[in-house]
């Protein structure tokens, strides 16, 4: 039993208890009926309450404690063992409780006993106790189908997000090659250099490829890597402005996530020397906003088209939400939602 369940067996004993005993409390009115057939003892009273609150407490104990035999035997559906030991614990519970009652109060015989009504209200608890005890096991069973279901979910946002990063990857390798056959062909010379940071972005991108979650200030570190490849390739054609206060630099978002839209402001605009390509990355209330200007090109390079829709499926399995993509005549903004 966990502690909710304990706390249940408790007040359900005293309730039980209780309500099997408060009827004798009539007996103090000395015209009532019962005062006619009964003389109200509080020490026979208080034994019989506390006898019947262990009673019901041992009951459900020897029910619902998952290392009782009595569980055993119910869990594996042997349900004539499980009646016959139940009711033998409630016949020895009688017994002993009318022996004890007896010496203890001077009751002479245990018909006087069951007349009296003993014997009817030990079976009205124990009515009322089973009825507590399936309330509880349908609770159990509530809860496991919960923590099954979360594990379920748990199980396929995993190996749905695997999936995602499997796709990424291939696409951030091809892209990246792409790029590096642009810059063997344009200066053979940088190609060296341009292996060497590509390198560094690339044990990021794998290092931390079994972290879902990292914190900006690292994306943004790899981010500057990346954008030094771009810096090789385009020259002053791009410019890369990162305006991201101290107390946001330690909030998290998916792995990978700035790399692909600096990738796409490249291969979707044109950029010159005269009109270069600008990538402004800042705050915007609890978003990590990108933003760069707009001058797309009628033919972009190849694209498996997994950009934007991968992030933004990445989002919404690692942080319940969705990135947020603005597009006017001049700029195209990509707002991603932090983690604090």
């Amino acid at each position: 039993m966990d502690k909710t369940e304990r706390r249940i067996c408790w007040y359900s004993s005293l309730l039980i208890s209780l309500m099997m005993n408060s009827a004798k409390l009539l007996a103090l009115r000395e015209n009532s009926i019962i005062a006619h057939y009964w003389h109200f003892d509080f020490g026979e009273w208080s034994f019989q309450l506390l006898y019947n609150f262990a009673f019901c407490y041992l009951m459900f104990y020897l029910n619902l404690s998952s290392r009782g035999r009595f569980s055993a035997y119910r869990d594996q559906k042997k349900y004539s063992i499980y009646v016959l030991y139940n009711s033998m614990a409630i016949l020895l519970c009688m017994i002993a409780g009318g022996i004890i009652q007896r010496l203890g109060f001077g009751f002479k015989a245990l018909p006087a006993v069951v007349g009296s009504g003993y014997f009817v209200r030990f079976i009205l608890s124990t009515i009322l106790v089973g009825i507590v005890i399936n309330i509880i096991l349908l609770m159990r069973e509530g809860k496991k189908k919960e923590v099954e279901n979360e594990q379920l979910k748990n199980a396929y946002m995993t190996a749905e997000l695997e999936l995602l990063k499997d796709q990424m990857n291939p696409h951030f390798l091809f892209n990246s090659l792409s790029s590096l056959s642009g810059v063997i062909r344009e200066n053979p010379n940088l190609a060296q250099k341009y292996v060497r940071e590509l390198s560094n972005v690339f044990r990021y991108a794998l290092v931390r490829s079994k972290i879902n979650l990292v914190t900006v200030e690292e994306e943004l570190t790899m981010l500057r890597s990346f954008a030094q490849l771009i810096t090789m390739r385009l020259e002053n054609a791009f410019q890369l402005d990162i305006m991201v206060t101290e107390p946001f630099l330690s909030h998290k978002l998916p792995h990978l996530s700035l790399q692909p839209l600096l990738e796409n402001a490249v291969k979707h605009n044109a950029a010159t020397t005269s009109r270069p390509l600008r990538v402004e990355i800042y705050i915007m209330f609890d978003y990590l906003v990108i933003s760069n200007n707009l001058w797309e090109i009628p033919t972009p390079e190849s694209s498996n088209g997994l950009g934007l829709i991968n992030l933004n499926e990445r989002f919404k399995i690692m942080l319940q939400r969705e990135i947020e993509i603005e597009k006017n005549d001049d700029l195209f903004i990509v707002k991603l939602p932090l983690k604090a």
